[in-house]
């Protein structure tokens, strides 16, 4: 199923997580081991989530690593089919045997 404007993972851990149970980002951030500012970059949807971040993640919000890559990824995906023009992109007729 494909999602239509997926939340960027900053604003799912904001809405979800951080919100809802008065989290702090300076909290967060000391319970993930990561400076305040890098976790700011992700909440602000500066920055996205790398492999370390979604197990940093993982171990301190609960979910897969894999949920926070696929979080991720579909935000990325998204963003580039806004982007990315395929008119001039054409397919390749493979001969399957």
């Amino acid at each position: 199923m494909t999602m239509s404007n997926p939340p960027h993972p900053g604003e799912f851990i904001e809405s979800v997580y951080m919100t809802p149970h008065n989290i702090s980002c300076r909290m967060l951030a000391t319970h993930l081991g990561v400076s305040p500012s890098t976790l700011n970059r992700v909440i602000n949807g500066k920055s996205g989530i790398s492999p370390r971040m979604a197990l940093r993640l993982s171990k301190t919000l609960g979910r897969s690593p894999e949920s926070w890559m696929t979080i991720q990824d579909n935000y990325d995906l998204w963003c580039a089919k806004q982007a990315l023009n395929l008119n001039h992109v054409q397919p390749i007729a493979l001969d399957l045997v």
